[in-house]
């Protein structure tokens, strides 16, 4: 009888353990949080648990939404703004004398930049000089002529008429050769101290035709330059816009329109961005590579941009809308291929989702599917979690 009273009341013992136990992970927390990992592992989403002292190795925050548009990339190289730069040639043949500005100086339009001894020059200022003592001579006959006719001493009036004649022709031809002399850039005052001192000035300024900087410079003294004749002696450029020249491939071309928006990326400032808008496109297609020339304008205010550096275009083809999206600290490429995150279940629980992601820009992912907006997530960090599930004692 006592072994039977001993078995009945054991049995009572372990049933009212039973009880308890079961009451007990009704009603804890703790529970809760090993049934809900227990569901996530039983649909094949691997979790994990961090203590609070492995939590300051990640962030967690919000998937959110973010624009993407979509952008076409290209590479190409800066020049100078062709339609904001000119070669300075001498009107008319000459041997340089002096040349004034440097390599790189800005300089203002209408300042001389060089001077040219022009044997052109010296035969208008000469005829200038001709035509002025003409003028004089046949001012001074006129008026001998008109003292005689109105004193009635013999000349007749047809000879009065001839000396008005060659006075007007005279005063015209001076005016020409004033005329003459005046392209080649000389000022009226200058003009007028070369007639009243009957000498010639055969040095020839040439000066800026605009406000720039000087980017080429082959202006030696005793160079004989002529007009057209390259290289220029000077080349000044407004150098605070520049091209930007890319090639697109023939079956990127029609996505690429004049006035898109054109971000520009140069290896002498890594990380820094450069805005710009596309201006032309090439009319033709190059049958050795089948590309399309795209120019581009980029503002360069503080000269920094050099023509012949490389450049990576990235063209805003698309405005696109917004996307849910996630930072790239928040992504991991696993070995398999796969793309994963991990999703926050509440503060020290984290089960990892496979998820699909399209575009990156700006430090963030485009997340296709997978993840929702509003949902918790790792933000970064994403890897040690990853690595953590496949350490050996992970389990």
């Amino acid at each position: 009888m006592k072994s039977n009273s001993k078995i009945i009341v054991a049995a009572a013992v372990a049933l009212l353990l039973a009880v308890a136990l079961v009451l007990f992970r009704k009603s804890s927390p703790i529970s809760d949080a090993v049934e809900e990992r227990s569901d996530a592992q039983a649909g094949g989403a691997p979790t994990l648990e961090l203590l609070d002292s492995q939590l300051a190795a990640i962030h967690i925050g919000r998937i959110g939404l973010y624009s993407f548009p979509t952008e076409m990339q290209a590479v190409g190289s800066i020049d100078f703004d062709e339609d904001l730069s000119v070669q300075v040639f001498p009107p008319y043949q000459g041997r340089i004398i002096e040349a004034f500005a440097k390599l790189g100086d800005e300089v203002q339009k209408g300042v001389p930049l060089y001077t040219i001894e022009s044997p052109d020059l010296l035969q208008a200022e000469s005829t200038l000089v001709g035509a002025a003592a003409a003028l004089e001579l046949t001012g001074k006959e006129l008026v001998r002529a008109r003292e005689l006719y109105d004193t009635g001493k013999g000349v007749a009036q047809r000879e009065l008429e001839q000396a008005t004649s060659d006075q007007q022709t005279a005063e015209g031809a001076l005016n020409a050769a004033r005329s003459a002399v005046r392209v080649f850039g000389k000022t009226d005052d200058e003009i007028n101290r070369m007639i009243d001192s009957r000498k010639s000035d055969p040095v020839l300024v040439v000066r800026s035709p605009e406000t720039g900087q000087v980017t080429a410079r082959n202006a030696q003294p005793g160079l004989l330059v002529q007009p057209g004749n390259s290289p220029a002696p000077f080349s000044v450029a407004d150098v605070s816009t520049k091209w930007m020249l890319a090639y697109v491939t023939e079956s990127d071309s029609p996505l690429v329109q004049v006035g898109q928006r054109v971000r520009v990326f140069v290896l002498a400032f890594p990380g820094r961005e450069f805005g710009g808008r596309v201006t032309a496109i090439g009319a033709t297609v190059d049958p050795n590579t089948h590309r399309v020339l795209v120019r581009s304008e980029v503002a360069d205010t503080k000269h920094e941009l050099r023509p012949g550096m490389v450049a990576t275009f990235s063209i805003l083809v698309h405005a696109d809308g917004e996307s849910p999206a996630i930072p790239e600290g928040g992504v991991v490429r696993e070995g398999d291929g796969t793309t994963t995150a991990w999703v926050a279940t509440d503060r020290n629980h984290f089960a990892q989702r496979v998820v699909r992601v399209g575009l990156e820009r700006d430090g963030r992912w485009q997340v296709l599917d997978g993840l929702k907006q509003g949902e918790t997530v790792v933000t970064e960090g994403a890897v040690f979690l990853s690595n953590m599930l496949t350490a050996p004692d992970a389990d």
